[in-house]
């Protein structure tokens, strides 16, 4: 089993910068596929970026170009560099961990992961 610990959110101007960070314990991430997702209230959980063992990204259309994710397995960490930060992405936002024993939906699909962090809040104002 893993643990995820999101930290990094806060209010933000918007234009402004952001970066997430999630910190993983029980286990290595190596073999994990990863995830960042946010909720808005009212609304079901949204994928925004997604990074495979091998590397491979994905991003929603909202955040394309302006989001970056990333991970450090050294660190047994994930990031998501967040720029250009627009009003809409004021959210809750989580770590998610998949080491693929269950359901595979896609990298952006919260029933792909099964692990989540408590989540982070992000406010661009």
């Amino acid at each position: 089993h893993v643990q995820l610990v999101e930290s990094g959110g806060g209010s933000v101007q918007v234009g402004g910068s952001l970066t997430l960070s999630c910190v993983a314990s029980g286990d290595t991430i190596g073999r994990y596929c990863m995830g960042w997702f946010r909720q808005i209230p009212d609304r079901e959980r949204e994928g925004v970026a997604g990074i495979e063992s091998d590397g491979s990204t994905s991003y929603a259309d909202s955040v394309k170009g302006r989001f970056a994710i990333s991970r450090d397995n050294a660190k047994n960490t994930l990031y998501l560099q967040m720029n250009s930060l627009k009003p809409e992405d004021t959210g809750l936002y989580y770590c998610a961990a998949d080491r693929g024993s269950g359901q595979w939906d896609g990298p952006l699909s919260p029933r792909t992961f099964n692990y989540w962090g408590q989540g982070t809040q992000v406010t661009v104002s």
